[in-house]
């Protein structure tokens, strides 16, 4: 896992952006998506909006997402263990990248069939301090006609390029926050991830 982590921190570094297949074992993608349908049915995730504190507004025809935030002072033990394996990502990335990072924030999200996300940049005005953004993937199948895709607009030295990410379960895709606009496209079918941010602030 160490070289794991260090290769993610490398390509972060000279690219920007990172894709790894099969970050974690299947049996523990299996407990965290069943921890995210138990917490799902259970009623506790709600419409995603855009914004912060005061500017915060739910708007789905600009996303159409829902989420559940975790509370890092109050983590189950599943959570716990993806809240560790991050900080050791952390770490790598610190040492390579020397971003400051110094916090890390995730929630599970869930795309119900027909949602999408409009292309979008996950630094803003109220949130500079996200460095660097985590997603997780969860699904136990997917194929491209299932939809869903992460598209990432790739700067270029003229223009940028697009590169569709499908939402394979055990996929990690890690971005610089500020640098890389990306969408969801409409899924076909309820796609479920922990979306995460390295962040260079305390909690």
């Amino acid at each position: 896992m160490e070289n794991e982590l260090e290769l993610i921190a490398n390509q972060l570094y000279e690219k920007g952006w990172c894709i790894t297949d099969h970050f974690i074992s299947d049996d523990f993608r299996k407990e965290l998506l069943q921890e995210q349908q138990d917490i799902l049915s259970h009623g506790q995730f709600r419409l995603a909006g855009i914004g912060k504190g005061d500017n915060f507004k739910v708007k789905t025809e600009i996303r159409s997402d829902k989420v559940f935030w975790m509370d890092h002072t109050s983590l189950t033990l599943l959570q716990t263990k993806y809240w560790e394996l991050m900080s050791e990502l952390s770490r790598a990335v610190n040492q390579r990248c020397f971003l400051g990072l110094r916090s890390f924030e995730a929630h599970f999200a869930m795309y119900p069939p027909g949602s999408f996300y409009l292309r979008h940049l996950d630094q803003f005005q109220n949130v500079k301090y996200r460095v660097v953004t985590v997603i997780l993937y969860l699904n136990d199948e997917w194929t491209e006609e299932d939809g869903g895709a992460l598209r990432m607009y790739l700067p270029m030295e003229e223009g940028e390029e697009k590169l569709d990410v499908y939402p394979k379960g055990g996929r990690l895709v890690a971005f610089l926050s500020g640098e890389i606009p990306h969408e969801v496209l409409t899924t076909n079918k309820e796609r479920v991830s922990i979306t995460g941010w390295f962040r260079d602030i305390e909690y």
